[in-house]
């Protein structure tokens, strides 16, 4: 297996050290970069299996840089994984609506950092591996092995979090998930969670779905299924 490359934006220049050398000790490939403009600019040219992006930064803030990558058909589906120390869960939910696959917040243990790593990187493997390599709903492909999705032939660029949550519920073929049974398929157990997590995410879906978004039905008080033609 090609090892993983993981671009690290962190302008502290000890944080960035301390974070190259224990990824490249655990097998990872790494870059880091400290200003916001720069790292948009390296992301886009070459983009990496994950980027680990902090959000106080020289030249262009985090939030900027997640929503140009987000809005970027090249680069909207890298793994994200937010470093800041703003911990309320109003900064959580913030961080999901531009696009973050997971949050976590300043001091953290370089313990829980990997296995977030390890996490988020293993559910976008995970898709390629799946039995099905298709599925068609409606004016809906999702192809599972390119990480594509398009409406009516026209490409929709979806983070690996919305990708998941969509491919759970498509395959669910009209069955209830609640919101528990989403956070564990589309998130795993250690993901950060907030009471908020999956609707923040499922909005942002339907949103970027346009006309298909019927096809996403919210089943008051319990979760969310796919929906009749």
């Amino acid at each position: 297996m090609s090892k993983k490359r993981i671009i690290v934006v962190e302008d502290e220049p000890d944080m960035a050290e301390l974070l190259a050398m224990r990824l490249q000790r655990e097998g990872y490939i790494v870059e880091t970069v400290g200003d916001g403009a720069e790292a948009l600019e390296m992301i886009r040219c070459s983009p990496p299996d994950l980027v680990l992006l902090d959000l106080m930064l020289p030249g262009m803030p985090g939030t900027e840089v997640a929503t140009k990558l987000r809005n970027d058909p090249r680069t909207a589906g890298v793994p994200i994984i937010m470093l800041t120390a703003k911990s309320e869960e109003s900064d959580i939910v913030v961080g999901l609506h531009l696009g973050a696959d997971d949050y976590i917040t300043k001091p953290f243990s370089m313990s829980v950092l990997l296995a977030r790593i390890s996490a988020v990187l293993r559910r976008s493997r995970d898709i390629a591996t799946t039995s099905e390599k298709v599925l068609e709903v409606g004016p809906m492909h999702i192809d599972l092995e390119r990480h594509n999705v398009e409406v009516n032939g026209k490409k929709i660029p979806l983070t690996l979090t919305e990708f998941r949550l969509l491919v759970a519920i498509v395959s669910a073929r009209g069955r209830v998930l609640d919101r528990n049974q989403l956070i564990d398929q589309v998130l795993g157990m250690n993901a950060v969670v907030t009471d908020r997590t999956i609707d923040v995410h499922i909005t942002a879906l339907r949103r970027k779905l346009g006309k298909a978004r019927k096809y996403i039905q919210t089943v008051r008080g319990v979760g969310y299924r796919l929906a009749n033609d």
